[in-house]
């Protein structure tokens, strides 16, 4: 029975210790943020649309880095990242560009007319930090 209570707590222990750096267990510092630069809410932009990310209180990391204080960059289109979605990897997909590569401004294309954007800094598996580390969402306006 002793053997059985060791092997049954080292199982635990094993899926405890796997689940560590998932569900947003990664730490942000107090004060951490991630906005837009040079781009408001309310803005008419033209095609192509360059976005400078800018992020205080933390440093920017590729993806795979696992080093305290650090992230990197999503941007969010037309889409929320909310909820329970807060726990999880940010999808890769045309509303949820990944920037692993610790980039900090991008050029994109966008349809002509009205989108959302968000910025959201995902840890070294892409799942946001605890607490996130998100912009406010802005609207502009493609011509």
């Amino acid at each position: 029975m002793k053997k059985l209570t060791i092997a049954a707590t080292a199982l635990a222990t094993t899926l405890a210790i796997g689940t560590i750096a998932q569900a947003g267990d990664t730490p942000s510092p107090a004060g951490a943020k991630v906005y837009f630069i040079g781009i408001e809410d309310g803005a008419k932009v033209q095609n192509p649309v360059t976005i400078r990310f800018g992020l205080s209180g933390m440093g920017v990391a590729p993806a795979g880095t696992e080093k305290e204080k650090t992230g990197h960059h999503h941007l969010i289109i037309n889409e929320k990242i909310e909820g329970d979605e807060l726990n999880e990897g940010i999808p890769s997909d045309d509303q949820h560009i990944h920037y692993g590569g610790g980039q900090t401004e991008v050029t994109v294309k966008l349809p002509v007319g009205t989108h959302t954007l968000q910025l959201v800094l995902g840890d070294q598996n892409h799942i946001p930090h605890n607490p996130p580390v998100m912009s406010e969402r802005i609207s502009v306006t493609v011509e």
